[in-house]
């Protein structure tokens, strides 16, 4: 994939255009979409996030430990692709880089693409570290204690 050419300022072009390396590169790395969510039940079945993320995740580099293989480790961690994003972006955070593309809006002025650095997003707070429990500390009855609400989608 490191072969594969980064073309000047590729998150302006159409995602349907990007090859796979600017695909990848778009992600501004915050792990929102490494999150638990539930079912709101009370809210018309609305999707809600919670604190808790992927026993995987790490949380100081907003990274996959298991990138490569977290859909053997993980049957349901969703790898967005387009095919994702035209069957729904409603469930992915309004920051999310690749859902503010699909709706041809561009990036935030603290993307990492824009500023060179991760720094102005962690300030913002847009990145989880610091804010988020492994799955490993959560039985998975006890999710609904860890809604959030800093996450809109």
């Amino acid at each position: 994939m490191s072969e594969l050419p980064v073309r000047e300022n590729f998150w302006e072009l159409p995602l349907a255009e990007l090859n796979r390396r600017e695909w990848e590169m778009l992600c501004d790395g915050c792990a929102r979409c490494c999150l638990k969510k539930l079912q709101d039940e009370e809210a018309s079945a609305r999707l809600v996030y919670t604190r808790v993320v992927c026993r995987y995740l790490d949380q100081q580099k907003c990274s996959c430990t298991a990138y490569g293989r977290r859909n053997v480790l993980v049957p349901d961690c969703l790898v967005l692709d387009m095919s994702v994003l035209q069957a729904s972006v409603d469930w992915i955070p309004d920051t999310c880089a690749y859902k503010l593309r699909y709706q041809n809006k561009p990036l935030p002025e603290w993307h990492p693409l824009l500023t060179g650095s991760r720094e102005p997003m962690q300030a913002l707070g847009i990145a989880v570290t610091g804010r988020v429990i492994s799955e490993d500390h959560v039985h998975e009855d006890g999710l609904e204690e860890h809604v959030i609400r800093w996450v809109r989608a």
